[in-house]
């Protein structure tokens, strides 16, 4: 119900751009614009975490790209879903093809990552965008899915291109996590370590295609980790992880 009522007051509210503030626009032309011309690159964090998949990010999760991330995902800014959803699409269409000349080769590895297990099987099939799960409570207080909502609108986006796709929610929290903010990679890997687990009935879903996980924001890519981890343990062909933005550093 509660998000019934914020799409509707999304279409008949005037509301400032969730970027810069600019009053009466939703979002103004120059912040998506910003969203529109943004390109995937190779993101790898420093450490990166045992088992880390290849991760491709779209933006730098600073400034207007931060404030629309943030609009969306803690007030209910439910239209930005579709923009940030279209952005999500380019970092997946990145993480699901061969890797370019001079990164690693399909079924190898860059130093630190995970090999991507897809390629090295010869995946075929939809891709499957499997998103990191929030916890219930932090749904509950939000009224909605933000990494959820956006892996449904690149999924969309994705077909609309030609590109079979489908959204898996097969990860669960096996048990209670601390809030990751503040706390560093060390601490964040210990937090996450075994907290990820699928549903039953997921090892079936999982071969119908290449995997690939997907979230808003990479920080020490803990998180992508143990996603990874908990798909491949089920049989998930995992390909490779997808962000909206990547945390300074790692930003080009």
């Amino acid at each position: 119900m509660r998000e019934w009522w914020r799409e509707l007051a999304d279409l008949v509210l005037p509301a400032d751009c969730a970027g810069c503030g600019l009053p009466r626009t939703g979002l103004c032309a120059r912040c998506g614009g910003l969203l529109r011309g943004s390109r995937p690159w190779r993101v790898r964090p420093d450490p990166p975490p045992d088992g880390l998949p290849p991760v491709h990010a779209c933006l730098a999760y600073a400034d207007e790209v931060r404030a629309v991330l943030l609009a969306h995902k803690e007030r209910g800014a439910l239209r930005l879903a579709a923009p940030l959803g279209a952005v999500l699409a380019g970092a997946v269409r990145a993480a699901g093809k061969e890797v370019a000349p001079g990164e690693a080769a399909p079924g190898e590895a860059a130093p630190g990552e995970a090999a991507p297990e897809g390629a090295a099987r010869g995946s075929t099939g939809p891709l499957l965008l499997v998103p990191v799960p929030s916890a219930r409570r932090s749904v509950a207080a939000r009224g909605h899915d933000p990494v959820r909502r956006m892996a449904l609108a690149a999924a969309g986006e994705l077909r609309r291109a030609g590109r079979p796709a489908r959204v898996l929610p097969v990860l669960r929290q096996r048990r209670t996590v601390a809030d990751q903010a503040g706390l560093d990679a060390r601490r964040r890997l210990a937090n996450l370590a075994g907290a990820l687990d699928t549903a039953a009935g997921a090892g079936r879903l999982l071969e119908q295609g290449p995997v690939v996980v997907v979230d808003d924001l990479v920080t020490t890519g803990a998180s992508l980790a143990e996603a990874a981890r908990a798909l491949s343990r089920a049989g998930g062909a995992v390909v490779g992880a997808a962000v909206v933005a990547a945390a300074r550093p790692g930003a080009p």
